[in-house]
């Protein structure tokens, strides 16, 4: 069964936690779409240097979780504390915990979850940087390439992208998960 997947991102995202899902996703034959914050391009963050650009393909104005069957976000330190600062970021991601939808956050991802309100008693893992963060949202965290807590599949870096999306596809492939919640 065909899945369309939402990848939010805007610029500074880290190049790999965003390339490898999205090609990892579109090998199942799924659609991934990357939505951000405004049309055009968005600019990648690769070894502490800018890197490559993306196409947006979906305002994250005009997307819909309706649309989607999960939600992916990738890491990078300027990403997510971009995207936690738009309320509509925010509500976008807190909608698909609220449809008990899969949610796959890496590395700094994460830290939208935390605006999204959404980590209390939930075991997560994310670079080792932001873990008071999480901890402070109400999160179990620990030091795993990868945690799944009912749809939320977390890793830490780079180096656990391999068990992340393999994690991620596993929990799209399940689909609902009644025990998702806000």
């Amino acid at each position: 069964m065909k899945k369309n997947i939402a990848i939010l991102a805007t610029n500074g995202f880290e190049e790999s936690e965003l390339a490898s899902p999205k090609a990892y996703l579109e090998e199942q034959g799924w659609n991934a779409d990357i939505v951000s914050l405004k049309s055009g391009t968005i600019k990648a963050w690769k070894d502490g240097n800018w890197s490559n650009e993306y196409n947006v393909d979906v305002v994250l104005d005009e997307a819909n979780e309706a649309d989607y069957d999960a939600l992916v976000l990738p890491g990078g330190v300027i990403n997510p504390d971009s995207l936690r600062r738009e309320e509509a970021a925010v509500n976008f991601v807190r909608s698909f915990f609220e449809s008990k939808k899969p949610v796959a956050a890496i590395c700094h991802g994460p830290q939208i979850l935390v605006d999204a309100d959404v980590l209390e008693g939930r075991k997560v893992t994310s670079f080792f940087s932001v873990k008071n963060d999480l901890k402070n949202a109400g999160a179990q965290w620990e030091d795993s390439e990868v945690v799944v807590d009912n749809g939320l599949v977390t890793s830490r870096n780079p180096n656990d992208l391999p068990a992340f999306n393999k994690k991620m596809v596993e929990e799209i492939k399940e689909g609902i998960h009644e025990r998702q919640r806000v």
